[in-house]
């Protein structure tokens, strides 16, 4: 039962957001910000969000609204609530300058800020934290961090189990997350590690198009398994040359959510990965459903590994494939053709 304590704002009415909105309104008064009116009221009227969640019924206690300053307004007061954050990489510049603008000159506590996307900026290779403090530098008092970890939306907002992790800096962000999201079919886990937890985020949607071309191929699960094992040290690499900890690579934003996007169907990168796979064209694919982060920052990732001398042959053969005209077959080829190494 929703508290006055336990208060949430989720920005970005697509799947995960509706999802996480969903969650929370479990256990505190949550309200949803859709960009689109109609999509808004729809989702107040039906209480389904019919274009990213359909045939999944919302809980008759979330509220949805077209207008941010409602949202912002619902989360602050004596005891500020939470944000959160269910745009895409893409969106993120333009919500946190939209955020400063209305928090700004609020002379009282800020509400704590969380975001869940994961990838890179595609043209700048900005991780979400970086973007976050660019468009945020007005706000000094916010307490950020990110929530991550192997969670399908729709499983979810059906009320599945599921393990998230919340990386901040600040241990009031963390225990607004806990507040709002632990608890009945969520477990919430914390670290301090934003950097590791966000690169691990941003690979494994790469790692999950590798893996679907190579099920595509029918490699067979010996060559699932090795692509999976390969993958993680890649993201490993990368990881800790970026500042993250290595540990938070076998972590649930690692390993977990490694494990889920490249083996389960409801993965849009796995999705990506078999179209190719199968031999359809990039411009079809991506036409035809959402774009998937991992072709997003594809480049942008491979450009960080040359920056920083981290091997990254796997992201190497997934530009190869989307950007280079290399075919699947050539890019496997490829890879095996690597010269032996000790593991």
């Amino acid at each position: 039962m929703a508290t006055p304590s336990a208060k949430v704002a989720v920005l970005g009415a697509g799947s995960w957001g509706t999802a996480l909105a969903a969650l929370a309104s479990a256990k505190a008064a949550t309200i949803l910000w859709a960009r689109d009116p109609e999509q808004a009221a729809a989702i107040n009227a039906t209480r389904q969000n019919k274009r990213y969640l359909p045939n999944i019924q919302l809980p008759s206690a979330l509220q949805c609204t077209s207008q941010l300053d409602v949202a912002l307004e619902h989360v602050l007061g004596s005891e500020p609530g939470l944000i959160i954050l269910g745009v895409p990489v893409a969106g993120m510049a333009d919500i946190c300058t939209q955020l400063q603008k209305h928090l700004a000159h609020k002379n009282t506590e800020l509400p704590a800020l969380v975001w869940t996307c994961k990838g890179f900026h595609a043209e700048k290779g900005l991780l979400p934290h970086q973007i976050v403090e660019q468009h945020t530098k007005q706000l000094n008092t916010l307490s950020t961090g990110v929530l991550s970890g192997p969670s399908f939306a729709h499983e979810v907002a059906q009320g599945l189990p599921v393990a998230l992790t919340i990386a901040s800096k600040y241990r009031v962000a963390i225990d607004k997350v806990r507040q709002a999201l632990h608890g009945q079919t969520a477990r919430i886990y914390s670290s301090s590690d934003i950097i590791g937890v966000e690169t691990a985020g941003a690979l494994k949607n790469i790692m999950a198009i590798a893996c679907g071309i190579s099920d595509a191929l029918g490699l067979g699960a010996n060559a699932r398994a090795a692509l999976i094992t390969r993958a993680l040290a890649e993201m490993r690499r990368l990881g800790t040359a970026l500042g993250g900890h290595e540990h938070t690579f076998s972590g649930l934003a690692g390993l977990g959510d490694l494990v889920l996007t490249a083996t389960g169907d409801l993965s849009r990168n796995r999705q990506v990965g078999l179209a190719i796979g199968r031999g359809e064209p990039l411009t079809t694919i991506l036409s035809a459903s959402t774009t998937a982060e991992g072709v997003r920052c594809a480049r942008a990732v491979l450009e960080l590994g040359q920056s920083y001398e981290v091997e990254l042959p796997i992201t190497q053969a997934v530009n190869d494939v989307l950007f280079n005209g290399v075919t699947p077959s050539q890019a496997v080829k490829a890879l095996l053709a690597r010269q032996a190494r000790a593991e």
